[in-house]
């Protein structure tokens, strides 16, 4: 059975190289991070196993794929770049790695929701060009943090915050406990929150649950930050929140179209920090994934 690491970047790519162990499962690295979909018959040329880190996989071009019976996906996100339960009809299993960057996500998180408290990327900016720009910042100390969703990387949000002098609530689908965290129905956690942070997986049940409504019962004046999923919040009704300053600043590391067109509204607003879908990129991180897909690989094989 043989795998193609479809699009690496020379990062992971040399990561893969070093953890390959003698009687690994034959895995093929093609160097190139910027394939496009309808480059994948031809990249996998008859391989059992693609590895995918960020190459949407339309159920059209797998139909294309001979021999193609699993996806090693990258994370937790597969629903954004290929439709699983359509592959599943193909006969091709979708493959998750959960958990490998919890801590670079949750620092992200923190990163972005200091910033845009703090106002940095609006200052940054405006001194580049010339302009003494001295803006007041929310203090977070004090403060309460709302987490939607509650699973590692939240809790990894949860423990930084909570050392940092926050009150940290949070919203789960199902039951969940946490010595430092008060759990709530979702509408509090909205309402008493001065900075709201999203940590669901991207499916059926969390498409556009950020609803104009729920962003409207949110606190006058919060913080907003995303690490999860853009598709999960309505954008329409958030970029008119930020403008009407019900959001006092986003701090958004992923979106509906990736790479963000610059002409999108959200580089004109100038309340948003923005930073580039890499809030998991860090060596640690990129050490577990790889690793993980390594043993999805031996586990595939040995059946």
């Amino acid at each position: 059975m043989r795998g193609v690491f479809v699009d690496a970047n020379e990062a992971l790519a040399v990561i893969m190289e070093r953890l390959g162990k003698p009687g690994d499962p034959k895995v093929r690295i093609h160097r190139d991070p910027d394939i496009n979909p309808e480059q994948y018959p031809e990249i996998l040329d008859g391989a059992e196993i693609a590895i995918v880190d960020h190459t949407a996989l339309p159920t059209e071009v797998a139909k294309k794929c001979t021999g193609l019976k699993h996806v090693v996906f990258l994370g937790t996100g597969a629903r954004s770049y290929m439709n699983p339960e359509e592959l599943a009809e193909l006969g091709i299993s979708v493959h998750l790695i959960k958990g490998y960057g919890d801590t670079a996500v949750a620092e992200a998180a923190i990163a972005l929701m200091w910033a845009s408290a703090r106002v940095i990327a609006m200052m940054d900016r405006e001194m580049r060009v010339g302009n003494w720009l001295r803006e007041d910042g929310m203090q977070l100390t004090g403060k309460t943090l709302g987490l939607i969703g509650f699973g590692g990387i939240a809790a990894e949000v949860a423990r930084i915050a909570s050392g940092s002098g926050m009150k940290v609530i949070a919203w789960n689908r199902s039951p969940k406990s946490h010595p430092s965290v008060e759990f709530t129905d979702l509408d509090t956690v909205l309402a008493k929150s001065d900075v709201v942070s999203l940590h669901l997986l991207l499916n059926d049940e969390t498409r556009g649950m950020i609803t104009r409504e729920k962003i409207g019962k949110m606190k006058p004046g919060v913080i907003f930050v995303n690490t999860a999923r853009a598709a999960i919040v309505d954008e329409a009704a958030m970029i008119e929140a930020l403008k009407s300053g019900h959001i006092r600043h986003a701090g958004l590391d992923v979106f509906n179209t990736e790479p963000l067109p610059a002409d999108h509204p959200l580089t004109k607003i100038p309340n948003v920090t923005l930073s580039a879908h890499s809030a998991f990129r860090t060596p640690e991180a990129s050490e577990n994934l790889i690793e993980a897909a390594l043993v999805h690989c031996r586990r595939i094989v040995k059946g």
